[in-house]
């Protein structure tokens, strides 16, 4: 006669590890490890120990696994427990930092404040601000999660425009009046023509006419635009091109001597004293370029705080001109 009597496991209701890796459950593991006893544990909880070995019991049957030694003396984890107990801890901290990230949203944060800054401009000086923003939340993590994209010339605008980020800094003062941004100027930019050394184009005669230039390679940084062709500055038709993505590659780059082109002074100058660039005077106009930084209008009171701090630093003179010079 077949045996109808069915094991206790296949009596069971199986268990969810969801319905029992609860945050409190996470907790009570917590007790128990850094007390080494259940009994121990209970007390924390506020348990009978048979209440608190039964909850472990339910955790261990849901992930079919032992999570403590129970051969010693002491409550020992075993290689499972411990994983689970370093996950578990984890979670929980993320818990606390969302409640703490939702209570200060609430109060007008926004969940993500993003960057789009030029290559023209000194990271430097943008990090400067990261670091005193972040500054701010000293009772735990800020509520506003920053993210800078690295863009170049109307790549950097589009950026905004198109809604993946929520300032634009370096955008061309002159671009096209949007009536959806808002923009004010940053400063302006003398741009030097400048070369290696070693280079030809070093020991040419000035002022170097466009004849000469296009039969030279020139350095430009590429435009981040995602589409359409974008911007170019400085270049002449027919003329070979060496493309690189940031004007500090540009800088490398003809430095190297693999090319020669236009640089801003503040960035050029410090090589030039120095002997490691050359500056030479060319026949065309002197190239300015004026710059700004952007967001999207809206009256103040549908601003956010992070970018109501973000345009309350860029007030500052002081911080304008670090962002255009400092380096």
């Amino acid at each position: 006669m077949q045996n109808s009597k069915a094991s206790p496991k296949q009596n069971s209701k199986t268990v969810n590890p969801r319905d029992v890796l609860t945050p409190d459950a996470l907790e009570m593991l917590q007790h128990i490890n850094e007390t080494g006893s259940f009994a121990a544990a209970a007390r924390l909880q506020g348990l009978v120990p048979s209440a608190l070995t039964y909850r472990v019991r339910q955790i261990e049957d849901a992930l079919d696994v032992l999570l403590f030694d129970r051969s010693s003396r002491n409550a020992k984890l075993t290689p499972a427990g411990s994983e689970l107990l370093k996950e578990g801890t984890r979670l929980l901290q993320d818990i606390d930092a969302m409640a703490h990230r939702v209570k200060r949203i609430a109060t007008g944060w926004e969940p993500q404040f993003t960057l789009a800054v030029d290559s023209i401009i000194s990271k430097s000086t943008v990090m400067e601000l990261c670091e005193a923003f972040f500054a701010q939340f000293k009772d735990g993590p800020p509520p506003t999660r920053v993210k800078i994209r690295d863009e170049a010339l109307s790549g950097t605008l589009a950026a905004l425009t198109s809604g993946q980020a929520d300032i634009a800094l370096g955008v061309a003062a002159e671009s096209d009046a949007n009536p959806a941004m808002t923009n004010k100027p940053l400063g302006a930019f003398n741009f030097i023509y400048a070369v290696a050394p070693n280079h030809p184009l070093a020991n040419m005669p000035e002022p170097l006419s466009d004849a000469t230039l296009q039969q030279h390679r020139a350095v430009a940084v590429a435009d981040s635009i995602q589409r359409g062709n974008g911007l170019t500055f400085g270049l002449l038709g027919g003329q070979d091109v060496f493309t690189v993505p940031t004007m500090d590659a540009k800088l490398d780059a003809q430095l190297r001597g693999l090319g020669a082109g236009f640089l801003p002074e503040c960035i050029a100058r410090p090589y030039v004293e120095t002997g490691r660039l050359v500056q030479k005077s060319v026949s065309r106009a002197e190239r300015v370029v004026r710059v700004a930084y952007a967001w999207r209008s809206g009256n103040a009171a549908g601003q956010g705080r992070a970018l109501q701090w973000w345009l309350a630093q860029l007030e500052s003179a002081t911080t304008r001109a670090a962002l255009l010079h400092q380096r």
